[in-house]
């Protein structure tokens, strides 16, 4: 462990990692966007990490769903262990240009791989790479992203996309919770010996899934 980025010793035991995405009284009452911030926890419910999204207003209103954005993650002590930065690009399966990519970085300043997606007419799809730009994993959504009463699994895959090690899922909270407030629950499962720097971007690529499938507050519906 003494190889590992600092703050990211703790990932080395977990094969499952919850994301909660905290209420915001302001966005709940009135609709107005706000930064996004989450806990991130163990299986049993232990904080290890918080993250605050940062970006400006202007971001929050006219780009929602495909806004810029930069999330520190802090440990419990404060000190930031993983940054993630995502640019403002497209989001369209007509469009196979210039489509999204978000950067992890741990420690901060320092690359630990990249979410990219990869384009498909019909199923959400993404490449998972490491600090060199070469292809680990792949992510695979279902055709849709509603989730009616259900959970949404966006399933992990090995690179030749038919053995599957893990899931992103998106966690259905409940009829009130969806209507009236976009907050959003995670769980991340993978393999306990992934490489923690890859569980650190699997981290990038929950909220990049969170943004581009359920920023809207009746996704649940």
């Amino acid at each position: 462990t003494h190889n590992l980025p600092p703050g990211l010793e703790y990932l080395n035991q977990l094969d499952q990692i919850i994301i909660h995405q905290q209420v915001e009284l302001l966005e709940a009452i009135l609709g107005t966007e706000t930064s996004s911030k989450y806990e991130i926890k163990n299986p049993l419910g232990q904080r290890v990490y918080f993250a605050v999204e940062e970006n400006g207003c202007f971001d929050r209103k006219l780009c929602s769903p495909l806004r810029a954005f930069t999330i520190r993650i802090a440990d419990n002590a404060g000190r930031e262990v993983i940054r993630v930065i995502r640019p403002l690009r497209c989001n369209s399966c007509c469009c196979p240009c210039f489509l999204q990519e978000l950067e992890v970085q741990s420690p901060p300043g320092t690359i630990a791989g990249y979410v990219v997606q990869n384009w498909d007419p019909f199923l959400p799809k993404f490449t998972i790479q490491n600090q060199s730009k070469e292809d680990v994993l792949k992510i695979i959504g279902p055709c849709a992203t509603c989730g009616c009463f259900d959970d949404v699994d966006f399933e992990v895959k090995a690179l030749n996309e038919m053995t599957t090690i893990g899931k992103i899922s998106k966690y259905w909270s409940g009829f009130v919770n969806d209507v009236f407030t976009n907050t959003a629950n995670f769980g991340i499962q993978v393999p306990v010996d992934l490489d923690v720097r890859i569980k650190a971007v699997m981290i990038g690529a929950c909220f990049l899934i969170d943004l581009m499938f359920f920023e809207n507050s009746l996704d649940g519906l």
